[in-house]
């Protein structure tokens, strides 16, 4: 076998652990799954857990800074996407929604567990939270210096429109009465009231 081989098929025995970390993490919380519990989803033996990652906890870490990472581009890929402060917080709202609702399970994971992190990984996830934070803040800062938003309150607007787009994850289910697209676009209007958006950026039509 060569190294390439090798190294594609230890890639896919991480990624099998960490999905099915998230299945057992979801079903029994972190503290109440065992690494035999993920292994057996993932159809591997327990040895291989420790092949592939040092601890169960760093599992939980390793899916929690990829979520982080992944909110992070997401809100900055917003945030270029337009000049628009308004156009800026369309994009951003609806695919931050459209986001927890797809990715339910691994969301209500990575923002529910965060306490079973060690003292260095908790940091680190919340330098990054601590960024998506001040990224949306700013806009919403831009969009009152330009006149677009009018809010008295730019941080506990921030702190508003991310806790809306988290909580999807805590109710969300696949097999319920409404679309991810359908709760972005909901929320997209939310969002534009909240920061008294003055001239509300038109929905785009399907």
């Amino acid at each position: 076998m060569t190294e390439p081989e090798d190294r594609s098929r230890a890639d896919e025995t991480r990624a099998r652990l960490l999905e099915a970390a998230v299945t057992a993490f979801a079903e029994r919380g972190f503290h109440g799954s065992t690494t035999r519990d993920v292994t057996s989803i993932a159809g591997l033996s327990t040895a291989a857990i420790y092949v592939h990652h040092r601890s169960k906890e760093e599992l939980l870490y390793q899916i929690s800074r990829t979520g982080h990472e992944n909110t992070l581009a997401l809100i900055r890929t917003a945030i270029t996407s337009s000049d628009d402060p308004a156009a800026q917080l369309v994009a951003l709202m609806r695919d931050f929604a459209i986001h927890h609702a797809r990715a339910h399970t691994v969301a209500r994971v990575i923002n529910y567990e965060l306490a079973a992190l060690s003292p260095e990984h908790q940091r680190e996830i919340k330098d990054l939270r601590h960024t998506i934070d001040a990224e949306v803040r700013t806009l919403i800062e831009h969009g009152v210096t330009t006149g677009a938003f009018d809010n008295p309150n730019p941080h506990m607007a921030t702190v508003a429109l991310l806790s809306l787009g988290i909580d999807i994850a805590r109710w969300y289910r696949d097999d319920g009465a409404w679309t991810p697209e359908a709760l972005g676009d909901y929320y997209v209007d939310l969002a534009l009231r909240i920061v008294g958006a003055k001239h509300p950026e038109p929905r785009s039509e399907a």
